[in-house]
């Protein structure tokens, strides 16, 4: 029995406890989910939303489940975006290497804000990606095989500044145009443009 069935009236069904983002129907089915032989893993999250539902604290839930402020920052976020019945969606502790499963969260995560996950930073680093995968998989690979992986998929952490974008697509244009110029035998001098003014 955990100790959060054991010490929390939230986890009778009938309890009128004020719910904070789950519907009715979200809890019903949490607290039924929670009547089953769930691993102790899934029945962690189960908990850590239920009692985020009834206004428990991160760090008050994190002390009576004995979880990571990671683990718990991750299932309350999943509860507030309403997709509580996602909590047995994410492996446990499978597999035990990268995979595609794994690479596509890499890419999913890495193209959006660690604020959707609660975070309170704007871009993610090679580190915290690190942390969270190895929170949702159980996996656990160090932050310069995250940068390599990235690499590979030819993705970052960092952030183009607008100006790199502008320089880039400057430089995309000037490719064309080179190319339009050597195709064709025109003067030179109908080339000799300014490219920047052009972007405007």
């Amino acid at each position: 029995m955990s100790h959060y069935s054991s010490q929390n009236k939230v986890c009778d069904p009938d309890s009128t406890q004020e719910s904070k983002f789950l519907t009715p129907f979200q809890r019903k089915v949490l607290l039924k989910n929670l009547q089953a032989d769930l691993q102790p893993e899934y029945r962690r999250r189960i908990e850590i939303m239920l009692l985020a539902d009834s206004g428990t604290s991160q760090t008050h839930i994190c002390e009576i489940l004995s979880c990571s402020q990671e683990m718990a920052r991750y299932w309350i976020a999943v509860a507030e975006a309403g997709l509580a019945h996602k909590w047995n969606e994410r492996p446990i502790g499978r597999p035990k290497t990268v995979n595609h499963q794994y690479l596509e969260r890499l890419k999913e995560l890495v193209n959006g804000s660690p604020r959707d996950y609660g975070y309170a930073f704007a871009n993610w680093t090679a580190q915290w990606l690190s942390k969270h995968l190895a929170q949702e998989f159980g996996i656990e690979i160090s932050d310069r095989h995250i940068n390599r992986l990235l690499k590979q998929m030819g993705l970052s952490t960092k952030k183009k500044s607008s100006k790199q974008q502008a320089t880039d697509s400057l430089k995309d244009a000037g490719i064309r145009i080179c190319d339009l110029q050597s195709s064709n035998n025109q003067p030179k001098f109908l080339w000799s443009f300014n490219l920047a003014q052009t972007n405007h």
